[in-house]
């Protein structure tokens, strides 16, 4: 039986989420930035340790406030799908402050508006523009920590210019989704070390 995830993607506004999704979906990236003015849909298939897996990434513009309730997420046609998400995907700019401090006010709505199973649906802090690190505007180890240790979500940083971690991303996540799912006491374990036992591959 193929299992379908959705995946919310959102960051801010230059970000490079899109780009993210774009170097997994189709191995490609872009110099140029097009600002994303609405939500896009992506349904790849992926592979792992044999078992076929039906993604379907939404990538969403960047939004004022996340939906507090259902009325709320489809009188906006950018917010559709976004409470029901599996996991989320959570981006910013490794040089750029005000970047964090958006993904840091989304998690805080994440968790204080998805009632329903918000405990056990995975959250990943994503730092991108590894390329640009000279530029870094918080130490990784202060952000690391932050995330692991108080926020209890999962973090990588990767570069969608060069497609380092891109694969990672993805792979860490379907293996935390699958976990939380099966309630597994220990999935943030299994999910850092994901990539150390598994292998990804999208079709």
């Amino acid at each position: 039986m193929v299992t379908t995830f959705k995946i919310a993607v959102l960051g801010a506004q230059g970000v490079g989420k899109s780009a993210i999704v774009r170097q997994f979906m189709y191995n490609e990236f872009s110099e140029t930035c097009v600002p994303t003015k609405a939500r896009r849909v992506f349904l790849p298939a992926v592979v792992m340790n044999g078992h076929v897996h039906e993604l379907q990434i939404m990538d969403f513009p960047p939004i004022t406030s996340f939906p507090v309730n259902t009325l709320q997420e489809w009188a906006d046609s950018c917010c559709r799908g976004l409470r029901s998400a599996h996991a989320y995907i959570l981006v910013y700019d490794i040089c750029c402050f005000d970047s964090f401090e958006y993904i840091k006010t989304l998690r805080q709505q994440i968790l204080e508006t998805r009632v329903i199973g918000t405990s056990e649906t995975p959250i990943i802090i994503v730092g991108n523009k590894r390329d640009l690190q000279r530029g870094r505007v918080i130490p990784r180890w202060n952000v690391s920590h932050l995330v692991k240790k108080t926020w209890k979500c999962g973090y990588i940083e990767c570069s969608a210019k060069y497609n380092w971690h891109i694969l990672l991303l993805f792979s860490e996540l379907l293996k935390s989704v699958g976990c939380a799912r099966c309630k597994h006491v220990h999935a943030a374990v299994r999910f850092q070390g994901a990539l150390r036992r598994n292998r990804c591959s999208i079709m």
